[in-house]
């Protein structure tokens, strides 16, 4: 048998050095190993008519004969959409149209028979094809072939006729080469056989080549299967293994400075949401393990004060913590915040950041050598070689998805024992990502607000109704409140008609020549940047017109009202955390989401869902479902280590859940990989971890 992972592509019948040159640029298909796992994006099944009993939500595109009962009109405006009730007797699905109806009642009539082709989905317990193709039913003609796959390409392969049609003959000469050949099983025999799973040759055959509906199912679970049990696999024997090497220090007390801390200087009464995840660090550092804990909370749940009362905890027992931020905006607030909630306690804070220098700098490194320094705050400068510690116990860095695997690994070097890890992240995130993301971390969930928050009221508001949106930015500011105002730009792009921030900034000083206005974007100096913070920090500026820098990390109690441009341009969790920036203080706060009329089916989700909750989990699960997990922050995510080929992670929640049980059971019953029947999947995850660079977990 010749090893497919070797095998270069070229030599595969059809293709030759020239094509194999555009697969290999355009879509890394190197070996028929890699042609092989390219997988189709969609099936269209023309070669039957089904019955509309027998179709669900999860089909490919079919076909379907019979009459339209009814048309009618739904909803209003945006919502606005048209709904054929089509039935060939067996049941009834629902036909929708969000363009064109004028055109599709002037020429498909009721009770003519017709053959409907698209993909069902199921909304609202009812089955739709939304915008289907309709044709005569006396033009119907069948294909011989069963579903048909279709493959994604991209315009330089289309230029060179290598279109999804010409990928699909490559497939099948593929397995004509391929016809004699059983391929290496990569799940063990017990597995195979224990949960029901298609051999690997038959699932890769039928991924590609299924005669009907239900081959594709049963190929498509058990390839997915595979690829999230081996995720999980790998995340779970990391953390088994990183339990066993690091040891951690053991913080046997609770002491003197924590319990001053909470009965003297403790500025409001904690949560029980924030009681409850001190308690778990405690019990975690206590351990004589090393904690490496996920702290998840929504803007403005109090993270900040239960990282320092944990901090306060290492100091108890006689370490030093150290907290690290992205930036200098959010590691200054940090360190202003601490230091006030300090105010007279004998605990020295310092910052350490990049502008941080001369001899400043050296009385702050001298500092943490002698160990007069309790705590640092700062951004990656922490991690420089320049700074050592005398003794540090705990690490909790914010925003972890901004910083790289080898930075955060730094600060782990700066004592010969680890030192304890505490993650935070205002980004909610979805139990399904969390466990593949950071699945070596326990989680920790602060999931209600501090007292006298009042819930921020969120508005749609289109583009032409300004009028009325600058008079409520008027009255909020004569109240004494003040506004921020969001672009996604800075300056004017050649390609979007979007309003960028220095247009904008123009306009809203003409807008409002009686207050003063404030401009913060990314490109400005820290310097620069910082003395415009605090302008608007210190009410000398009533409106902050900025880009999304000021999406992290910004506490301006008294801002009341965000005003967010070309809302459209954003992602959920983006907007969301841009929303958290109001409602820090405790008058009721407003968020403006500001869009023009054309939105697609996607943008009116979002914003609908940003009106309807502040619920940060329910919006990141939804963020999830529409945009895939690999853009969460409104940019390329950072810390996904894998490459999903056929699993979603969105929507294969349930099955991940269930895999990860299964390769507990596995590690479990085999830690240290010996048994026999399960060499399979040891030298599986051996290759596998071979391959992806990143495919070690984030940690």
């Amino acid at each position: 048998m010749f090893d497919l992972t070797t095998r270069d592509i070229k030599y595969l019948q059809g293709v030759g050095p020239q094509r194999a040159a555009i697969l290999n640029k355009e879509l890394e298909i190197y070996s028929f190993k890699d042609l092989l796992y390219y997988f189709p994006y969609k099936y269209v099944d023309r070669s039957r008519v089904y019955l509309i009993r027998e179709i669900d939500g999860n089909m490919p595109y079919i076909q379907l004969r019979g009459k339209v009962l009814s048309f009618e009109t739904l909803g209003e405006g945006r919502q606005r959409r048209l709904v054929g009730h089509f039935s060939d007797g067996t049941g009834v699905v629902d036909l929708v149209w969000f363009q064109g109806l004028k055109f599709i009642t002037g020429k498909y009539k009721t009770n003519e028979e017709y053959i409907v082709f698209g993909k069902p989905t199921v909304f609202n317990g009812r089955i739709n094809i939304a915008h289907p193709d309709i044709d005569p039913a006396a033009e119907l003609t069948l294909s011989a072939m069963g579903l048909q796959p279709y493959y994604n390409t991209t315009e330089r392969m289309k230029r060179s006729n290598l279109h999804s049609n010409a990928l699909t003959k490559l497939m099948k000469n593929l397995f004509g080469a391929l016809q004699h050949e059983v391929l290496e099983e990569t799940l063990s025999p017990s597995l195979v056989e224990k949960y029901r799973l298609m051999p690997l040759t038959q699932a890769l055959y039928y991924i590609h080549f299924p005669q009907n509906p239900e081959q594709l199912r049963r190929a498509q679970y058990r390839l997915k299967f595979e690829e999230l049990f081996y995720v999980q696999l790998n995340i779970l024997r990391y953390t088994k293994e990183r339990r066993n090497k690091f040891k951690g220090l053991v913080f046997s007390r609770v002491g003197e400075i924590f319990n001053t801390f909470y009965s003297k200087h403790l500025p409001f009464q904690l949560t029980g949401a924030q009681k409850r995840v001190i308690k778990e660090m405690r019990r975690d550092m206590g351990s004589g393990r090393q904690m490496n804990r996920l702290l998840q909370g929504d803007v403005g749940s109090g993270k900040t004060l239960v990282a320092l009362m944990t901090m306060l905890i290492a100091l108890d027992n006689g370490y030093q913590a150290c907290m690290m931020a992205p930036t200098e905006i959010l590691a200054t607030q940090h360190y202003e915040t601490v230091r006030h909630f300090l105010e007279g306690m004998d605990v020295r804070v310092e910052l350490l950041t990049g502008t941080v220098k001369g001899k400043r700098r050296e009385a702050v490194l001298k500092g943490l050598l002698t160990g007069e320094v309790h705590i640092l705050i700062g951004t990656h400068a922490v991690i420089e070689d320049t700074v050592n510690f005398a003794s540090l116990g705990l690490v909790v860095i914010d925003e972890q998805h901004r910083f790289g695997v080898a930075q955060r690994a730094k600060l782990w070097a700066k004592n010969t024992c680890p030192p304890h890890v505490l993650v935070m992240t205002a980004t909610p995130i979805p139990r399904t990502l969390a466990m593949t993301l950071y699945g070596d971390l326990d989680v920790s969930v602060i999931d209600e607000l501090p007292p006298g928050r009042k819930p921020i009221q969120t508005v749609h508001q289109f583009d032409n109704r300004r009028a009325s949106l600058y008079a409520f930015i008027r009255k909020q500011i004569q109240e004494g409140r003040q506004v921020y105002i969001v672009y996604p730009l800075i300056q004017e792009s050649e390609k979007m008609d979007i309003k960028n921030l220095e247009e904008g900034y123009l306009h809203i000083c003409e807008a409002f020549p009686e207050y003063k206005v404030s401009k913060v974007h990314g490109k400005m100096k820290p310097a620069e940047k910082d003395a415009e913070m605090q302008r608007f920090l210190r009410n000398e500026t009533q409106i902050m017109v900025a880009t999304t820098v000021i999406e992290v990390g910004v506490n301006v109690p008294n801002a009341s009202v965000m005003v967010i441009e070309n809302a459209e341009r954003f992602g959920l969790s983006q907007l969301h955390q841009l929303r958290g920036r109001v409602g820090r203080g405790a008058d009721q706060s407003y968020c403006m989401l500001v869009t023009g009329y054309k939105l697609t089916e996607d943008t009116r989700k979002r914003i609908e869902i940003m009106v309807q909750t502040n619920d940060g989990f329910e919006i990141a699960e939804a963020d999830l479902k529409l945009r895939g997990p690999g853009d969460l922050e409104g940019t390329q995510q950072s810390g996904v280590a894998f490459d999903l080929k056929i699993a979603d992670i969105a929507r294969d929640g349930q099955l991940l859940q269930y895999v990860r049980e299964i390769a507990e059971r596995l590690l479990d019953d085999d830690p240290d990989g010996v048994k026999p029947e399960n060499a399979v999947v040891w030298q599986q995850l051996k290759e596998l971890r071979k391959k992806h660079v990143n495919w070690a977990v984030i940690s």
